[in-house]
C-alpha cells in the first residue's frame, strides 16, 4: 500500500492544522483515510495503526514519501514486528506514489476541499466522514 498526508491548511500554513492520512492498496484501490491534528509522528503512527487494523486483508508492504512523519524508528519497528515490507519513494518523484496521489484528489480534495480545518471538532467530523467512506 502507498501512504501519504494531505494538509488542510486552507492556504495558510501557519500554526497547527489537520492533515488526512490516505492509505491505498495499489492492487485493489481499497483506500482508508484517517485525519490527525498535526504531522507529529505520534498522531501519524496512530492513524497508520488504525488504517491497517480496518483494512479487509493483511498488509504486506507500505510505501511512503520521505517525510519524518513516516521515516522513523517507530514505524520501522512496527513494520518489522508485523512482517511488513517498508519502502520509500525517491525524493522529488511524485509519480512514485501515483495511486495514493490519485486518491488524495478523488477521496479527500473532492469531498472536503481545500478549506482550513484546525479545531478538535473539525478533526472529529473529518474522521466521521472517513469512517463512512472506507472502500475502493
Amino acid at each position: 500500500m502507498e501512504i501519504d498526508l494531505v494538509g488542510h491548511e486552507g492556504g495558510n500554513s501557519q500554526g497547527e492544522f489537520c492533515l488526512t492520512l490516505t492509505v491505498t492498496d495499489i492492487a485493489t484501490g481499497w483506500t482508508v483515510n484517517r485525519s490527525v491534528r498535526n504531522k507529529a509522528q505520534k498522531w501519524v503512527f496512530e492513524a497508520i495503526q488504525h488504517a491497517t487494523a480496518v483494512f479487509p486483508f493483511p498488509i504486506i508492504g507500505i510505501d511512503s514519501d520521505n517525510g519524518s512523519e513516516f521515516i522513523n524508528n517507530e514505524l520501522y519497528r512496527y513494520c518489522q514486528e508485523h512482517q511488513i515490507t517498508f519502502t520509500r519513494s525517491r525524493p522529488g518523484n511524485k509519480n512514485d506514489a501515483a495511486h495514493v496521489e490519485q486518491k488524495n484528489w478523488s477521496r479527500v480534495r473532492e469531498l472536503v476541499g481545500y478549506y482550513r480545518y484546525d479545531t478538535a471538532r473539525q478533526l472529529d467530523l473529518l474522521n466521521r466522514i472517513w469512517e463512512l467512506r472506507s472502500s475502493p
